[in-house]
Formats: structure tokens, sequence, C-alpha cells
């Protein structure tokens, strides 16, 4: 990392489970819920593989020390929304989300945190963005799968009217996935989910808010994970098959980089412009391995670019 930058390096995709949220999950009786095992846990999700939980998925004080390894001054923490968590009834999400955002506020001081809402019921409530955001959380994160069409998006006008009132950003994360039996899920590879279904949620969500969002939310910042599945570079297709021009990069869509390397990162890059990437490991969900970058685009995506979806001008939020 160059010692030469005059703004933060900030990883904006990190998952650390608090004390109060993992308490919470093993309590539960069915997914998603923790089992105690004897070196840790397991982590059970619906239509998902089992996986083990790591402990850099609770340790803040390892985290940190990765942190500071790999030259970053800040990481953002999320709340994993493959776990399904917002879509719960209720008298479970609210919980569970309240445990989420407890488990923020008690991070040491180079993290922070994407609040969460609940998705249940027929009306959203934007309160809970309200909420989120003036307990410290710099934006809201919300699941692919809740924006995967054009009536979903219309569903989430008020929590997006809310975001772009505030000025603050909403992330979008894959997951969860649906309509997989649980036998069936158990026989899959672990990473067949991350390859198939979340891509094709994060496409659909990136066509969905292209289509109906950005016209009803002409100044909500965006940030799509895992460089939106690809979507952009599907442009061409999109134009061909609508019989319009492909649409110009939106200056404020942003498309942080987890799992990929330069390749993928250069193709988007080419299509949307290098000011709309950001860098987001998703540790612990992955291994992080730092794509060798230009030094000049590195700075972009860790510092330069960041900024500018965490930190915009104050006009930019309504009035």
């Amino acid at each position: 990392m160059d010692g030469r930058r005059d703004t933060q390096a900030v990883d904006v995709h990190q998952h650390l489970l608090g004390e109060a949220l993992i308490e919470a999950l093993a309590r539960r009786t069915e997914a998603p819920m923790l089992v105690r095992r004897r070196d840790g846990w397991t982590f059970k999700v619906a239509a998902e593989p089992d996986s083990i939980l790591t402990f850099d998925a609770t340790d803040a004080d390892l985290r940190r020390a990765d942190l500071a390894e790999d030259g970053f001054d800040r990481a953002l923490v999320a709340l994993s929304t493959a776990l399904g968590i917002e879509t719960l009834p209720p008298e479970d999400s609210v919980a569970l989300i309240e445990a989420h955002h407890e488990g923020i506020e008690a991070l040491p001081p180079e993290f922070g945190g994407w609040g969460a809402v609940s998705l249940a019921g027929a009306e959203l409530d934007p309160a809970g963005v309200d909420s989120a955001l003036d307990r410290g959380c710099v934006g809201i994160s919300l699941p692919a799968a809740a924006l995967v069409d054009p009536p979903s998006v219309e569903r989430l006008y008020p929590l997006l009217s809310r975001l772009e009132q505030r000025g603050a950003p909403l992330f979008v994360h894959p997951g969860p996935v649906g309509g997989v039996p649980a036998s069936d899920a158990a026989g899959l590879p672990h990473w067949w989910p991350a390859l198939t279904d979340y891509v094709a949620q994060m496409q659909a969500a990136w066509f969905a808010f292209l289509h109906a969002g950005r016209r009803a939310h002409p100044r909500l910042r965006v940030l799509f994970a895992m460089l939106a599945g690809g979507a952009p570079l599907h442009s061409e297709r999109y134009s061909a098959r609508r019989g319009v021009p492909a649409p110009d990069p939106d200056p404020l869509v942003f498309y942080e980089t987890s799992s990929y390397g330069p390749r993928m990162i250069g193709a988007v890059a080419e299509v949307v412009g290098t000011a709309q990437l950001v860098y987001g490991s998703d540790r612990p969900v992955v291994d992080p391995r730092h794509p060798r970058l230009d030094p000049d685009l590195r700075r972009a995506l860790v510092a330069t670019n960041p900024a500018r979806l965490l930190n915009p001008d104050p006009k930019g939020a309504l009035a």
C-alpha cells in the first residue's frame, strides 16, 4: 500500500459475528443457526451446505491484526444476507438484526458497519433505516434476492427513499438461496451457491435497479458485491434484447471486487470505468488474495473510490 495516500484505505466488505449474534443464532433450532462443535461452530443455512465457522469470523482482535498487516485503516462489517435473517418472521428477524447492530457497536474503532433491516411483512418501515444510520452505520445492506426484479425494487421504495434522503448508500449482497431442498443442498459442493445462485441474483438485482430503481431514486448510491456478478458485461445483450442503446455507466453505482482478480476487474472497469470500483475482501468467507493491480488503480479501489461512495458532498442528501 502506498504510504502517500491522503485518505483512509477501506475494505468495504467483511463479516464478523459479534457475541450477541452468536448467542442468538446458537439458541435457534432451525436455519439460520449455529451448532456448537468441539473446535468451534457449524453454520446451518437454508438451501446451502453446512459450513464451519472459523475463529477469525468471531475474533475482532485477530481481524484487526489482519487489517493492519494488509495495510488497511478501516473495514466495514455487514450481516451476511445469505443467512436469510432479513426475511425471517418479525419476531425472529428483529432480534437477530439488533444483535448484529450490537456487535458492530462493540467492535474496535478500525471497524464500521452496514446496518440491516427486516423485510418481513406487507409494508416496509423506513424507521429501521433511520435507526441503523443513527447508530452509526454507514448504510444499509440488502439481499440481492430482494431486488431480483422490477416489482421487488418497487416494494423496497420506502427503504430506498429513506436512504436517498439520508444520503447513505445501499449495499446489495448475495443471498439467500431459495428453492433448494435441504437434502439436495447437503450434497452440493460448498462452493456451488457462490458460483450459481449468487451470480444470478446479483445480475438480476443489477438489471432490476437499472430498469426500475434508478428512475425512482436518482440520487441513491448503490454498491453491488462481487462486481454485480459481472452484469455490466452483458450490457450489449441488454441492448440487443431491449432494442435500446447500451446504458451509460452510472456514476452512483459502485462495484466491489471480492473473489475476483485482474482479468475480471479489468473487464468490468473497461465497461463502467475504474472510478466505480472499490475493494472488498469478504473476510472470512473468502481467503482474500489481493489482486496484483497497477498501483494507481489499487489506490483508487481502496481509498479514492470508497471515499466517494461513503462520504458524498453534503449537498447530495435530499432536504
